[in-house]
């Protein structure tokens, strides 16, 4: 499986940040060639599907995940949401802690996949390239 981490520092409190991290629908806005959408209504808590949608017409693949864990940043805890990839195309986890940090938040993205059909040995290729798309979807969603 490949595995990755991104960490990013944020002036938005622990509350925003977690609000814009776990706004599901918006991941489609800033990660390329995908649209999600979302089982039930705000809060989004354990027990929400969401499914984004990858690709382009029949190039295209759905990659259902559920929540897990939703513990929302409390002013004596960090917030952790663990999501579980239940797709026939990416499986794994993913994880993201917000802490406090300062006046701001640090968060923590964590995630392990596996691609279908992708060898092990490309691993380190996978993570490098979800290190970087996920990266700069964390950076929007914090912008």
């Amino acid at each position: 499986m490949a595995f990755f981490r991104v960490e990013r520092a944020t002036p938005l409190s622990p509350a925003d940040a977690w609000l814009r991290l776990t706004d599901w629908e918006r991941h489609g806005q800033v990660v390329p060639l995908t649209s999600v959408t979302v089982s039930g209504s705000p809060p989004y808590g354990e027990g929400t599907v969401f499914t984004p949608r990858s690709g382009i017409g029949r190039f295209a693949f759905d990659d259902p995940m559920e929540v897990v864990v939703w513990q929302p940043p409390e002013p004596t805890r960090y917030g952790l949401c663990r999501l579980v990839k239940r797709g026939s195309v990416v499986t794994g986890w993913a994880e993201i802690e917000v802490h406090a940090r300062g006046r701001g938040a640090r968060v923590v993205w964590r995630e392990e996949l596996r691609v279908r059909g992708v060898p092990g040995f490309a691993d380190p290729v996978v993570a490098r390239t979800a290190s970087w798309m996920f990266g700069r979807a964390a950076t929007a969603l914090l912008t």
